[in-house]
């Protein structure tokens, strides 16, 4: 029995027309965490004190799953051919289309970095849900830089929630 896939497979003489369900299924993961870890970081900022240091380790936790999973993912992408992006698109829309992948890139993998290294600068190590400490980078305590970074932190995160928005509309 001929699936939708075999169809797509032999119209486009063998050439893949989907994602594999690995890197569907990283994209699905990544999407569903950084938008949960999103709303938990909003949420923390109802709360004072210890409590919004707890929801705050969660949203540090999420962040390094998040990295994990893009790192496997920016592997994937690079050992695994895409699919041809559709015929149709005008050559600035490829472009375009281009770009807003490599921003995805740099913000799922940079903005979980650059959380680490400022909480390696203000001396708090990212406990990982209670399992395990990941220990702070080799950098010297520097709070007022550390508390710069969490600031492009958030910036960067309203980036990446407005850019998956957009990726959402229909081309």
């Amino acid at each position: 029995m001929a699936t939708t896939y075999d169809a797509d497979f032999a119209a486009n003489d063998g050439a893949r027309r989907r994602y594999s369900g690995v890197a569907m299924a990283f994209h699905w993961a990544i999407a569903i965490l950084v938008i949960m870890n999103w709303q938990i970081a909003e949420r923390a900022g109802d709360f004072q004190g210890p409590m919004r240091g707890e929801i705050m380790g969660y949203h540090k936790a999420w962040g390094m799953t998040i990295l994990a999973l893009s790192l496997g993912r920016l592997a994937w992408r690079l050992t695994h051919k895409p699919p041809p992006m559709p015929g149709h698109y005008k050559p600035w829309e490829r472009m375009l289309a281009k770009t807003v992948h490599v921003v995805f890139y740099a913000l799922i993998i940079g903005l979980p970095l650059g959380a680490w290294y400022a909480s390696s600068l203000a001396g708090r190590p990212v406990d990982f849900f209670g399992l395990f400490t990941i220990p702070n980078l080799p950098v010297g305590q520097n709070k007022g830089l550390a508390g710069q970074i969490f600031e492009l932190h958030g910036t960067g995160g309203m980036i990446l929630i407005y850019l998956a928005g957009l990726a959402t509309l229909p081309t």
